[in-house]
């Protein structure tokens, strides 16, 4: 599974996120039947909400064959990416990543993520973390398989789900820092 050669990753234009908002409540849908209806009513919520939210350093798109097909959003600290100050994360972090599942296996999560550490590594930051939960199986295996760690002193619950920490070592991964 390799990039594909008509992927470009670049930043979300403002009059895109309607478009990224599809985006990602297509890839998250699957996630639907493993959350109680009231918990995926505010999950698409919060989804929607996010693409029109100022607290994002970078929203990033992936656009494949002139179609949006994937998208990140880019925070400075944890408290901007979730608002939560018992976090206190005071380095990079990215959320909602998303490829729906007809464009997966082009390199696109993989594509945006390297996009998203070398923004950070070129403002001097040494690492990236992000959340995820259990239920996000093939997410992790890429985050793993990228070399993310878990940094469980930043887990936290949402509601009854563990909400687990992982981080990316910048220095460390010269894939991602060109």
């Amino acid at each position: 599974m390799g990039m594909d050669a008509g992927l470009v990753v670049r930043d979300a234009l403002p009059q895109e996120g309607e478009t990224v908002a599809a985006i990602l409540l297509e890839a998250y849908g699957q996630y639907e039947s493993e959350l109680p209806a009231d918990r995926w009513m505010l999950y698409q919520e919060a989804i929607r909400a996010s693409v029109h939210s100022e607290a994002p350093l970078a929203k990033i798109v992936a656009v494949l064959d002139g179609e949006i097909a994937g998208s990140v959003q880019l925070f400075r600290t944890s408290h901007e990416a979730y608002g939560l100050d018992e976090l206190d994360i005071q380095a990079p972090f990215i959320r909602y990543l998303a490829v729906p599942p007809r464009f997966r296996g082009h390199g696109i999560a993989t594509a945006l993520i390297a996009d998203a550490a070398r923004r950070t590594a070129g403002q001097g930051a040494t690492w990236l973390h992000l959340h995820t939960s259990d239920m996000m199986r093939s997410a992790v295996t890429l985050y793993e398989r990228l070399g993310f760690e878990r940094a469980t002193n930043t887990d936290f619950h949402s509601g009854e789900t563990l909400v687990k920490g992982y981080k990316l070592d910048l220095s460390k991964s010269g894939i991602f820092v060109r």
